[in-house]
């Protein structure tokens, strides 16, 4: 059989231990058909740095996008969750193609920093956030308008399903509607789909949950959905379906403020305005952006030695990085910290940098994905009595981020095709990096 398409369809949280007929029938199926093994994430191993290095084949010391945030340097500003293009500083896949087979036609669905790509077809949230507090939920597209056309068809996407405490399910279902529409519709060589809700629950319950195991069921379920769609279109037997995921959980109990911490040696500055505090990127000698399992520390000269024992000091912390063993993990770019650390096992980083909960700025109760220089899990979660986004960090049971080992299997994803690719050929784990030049190298 020839392949004149490849769908890769980034199942977040599945595992190759999940390849059971009970748990994953749609998925194992494919496996069957052709191979399957332990995938190999980068470190930091979270969702827009592992995206990036699969679409572009590189590192992140090459590519840039070192966590899910970045801290500009010149404007003392720490953002998460940006989607432009350009933020990757390397070609992708469609960049690629498009100069060495002009006519092949690709879409990407939902996938991270993919505002203006190079690509045919585009779906990706981007709310507009209007001046009197509301926010228009409404996704930038390419074609311009090809969003709302497939609305028409599937329905408006609920953002709240994406993200926050009413995520769920129904965001990866409407997902895999439009990924149905694009094939029907535009009939796409190459289509990257992002299933992201069993990140949800695996961060809510736990990776070994109940609501984990059924929520992988309904991700193989919209697998099943997009493998028939091609059935029912005549294109299955020339198509690839290469089934990825991003990372694996830790199973984790409470979290570790760095930034509380880096207070309390007298690094990390702040502002109070209005009764409420504030970090100073300005002023402070040392602070932490965190994400998951690791932080990025950003130091002023003369004062790394004294944060390094800070963080060292810490039970919590297993590991800190100097920018010459960043090196050894492949993310020493500019943009990472000067140093990085990474908490045991067990444990997970959050951004606080308050001692008392009514002295935290207005955004840490809410959901306000960019506003916080730092991930922040507890959105999944909302307080009823206090009308707000609660502030036990105890509530998260898994997390994820930090290197992964072969020996043990901590942190390794999934790698699924129904086609003999050669990506296991020469070993039992694939690499992440490894799959851009196989989809490139498709169409010689």
């Amino acid at each position: 059989m020839s392949t004149k398409n490849i769908i890769v369809i980034n199942v977040v949280g599945l595992e190759h231990k999940h390849l059971n007929s009970d748990l994953t029938p749609n998925i194992s199926a494919l496996a069957e058909k052709g191979e399957s093994a332990k995938m190999e994430p980068v470190f930091p191993s979270v969702t827009c740095t592992v995206q990036a290095s699969i679409l572009s084949g590189r590192y992140p010391n090459e590519h840039g996008i070192i966590a899910n945030g970045l801290y500009d340097r010149s404007s003392h500003s720490v953002s998460f969750w940006e989607q432009p293009s350009a933020l990757v500083q390397r070609e992708r896949v469609w960049d690629t193609l498009k100069n060495k087979s002009p006519s092949v036609k690709t879409a990407v669905l939902f996938w991270q920093n993919t505002m203006f790509v190079n690509s045919d077809i585009v779906i990706t949230p981007r709310p507009l956030h209007m001046g009197d507090g509301s926010m228009i939920q409404w996704c930038y597209s390419k074609p311009a308008g090809y969003y709302e056309e497939a609305s028409r068809t599937i329905g408006e996407f609920n953002l709240a399903t994406y993200w926050g405490p009413m995520a769920s399910h129904r965001s990866s279902e409407w997902i895999g509607k439009a990924a149905e529409y694009t094939l029907e519709k535009s009939r796409p060589n190459l289509m990257f789909v992002y299933i992201p809700h069993v990140d949800y629950s695996a961060q809510r319950f736990g990776p070994n949950s109940n609501q984990a195991r059924d929520d992988l069921k309904k991700a193989d379920s919209i697998v099943g959905d997009i493998v028939e769609k091609t059935s029912k279109l005549g294109t299955s037997d020339e198509t690839e379906f290469m089934v990825i995921s991003e990372y694996a959980f830790n199973d984790v109990s409470g979290a570790v403020p760095l930034n509380v911490k880096l207070r309390e040696a007298g690094l990390l500055d702040i502002r109070t305005i209005g009764g409420k505090e504030y970090i100073d990127f300005e002023l402070s000698r040392a602070f932490a952006m965190v994400d998951h399992q690791v932080a990025h520390i950003y130091i002023k000269d003369g004062f790394a030695d004294k944060t390094q024992k800070v963080l060292e000091d810490l039970q919590e912390v297993e590991k800190v990085l100097t920018k010459k063993e960043q090196k050894g993990l492949k993310i020493d770019n500019e943009r990472s910290g000067e140093l990085i650390a990474i908490s045991t096992k067990d444990k997970w980083f959050s951004y606080y940098w308050w001692d008392e909960a009514q002295k935290a700025p207005p955004f840490a109760g809410t959901v306000d994905i960019h506003r916080k220089p730092g991930y922040d899990p507890l959105e999944l979660f909302y307080d009823r009595e206090k009308n707000s986004i609660p502030f036990d960090t105890n509530m998260i049971k898994g997390s994820h981020g930090r290197p992964a080992n072969l020996d043990t299997g901590e942190g390794l994803a999934c790698y699924v095709s129904n086609r003999k690719s050669g990506l296991t050929k020469n070993s039992s784990v694939v690499k992440c990096v490894n799959i851009a030049s196989h989809l490139v190298n498709n169409w010689k």
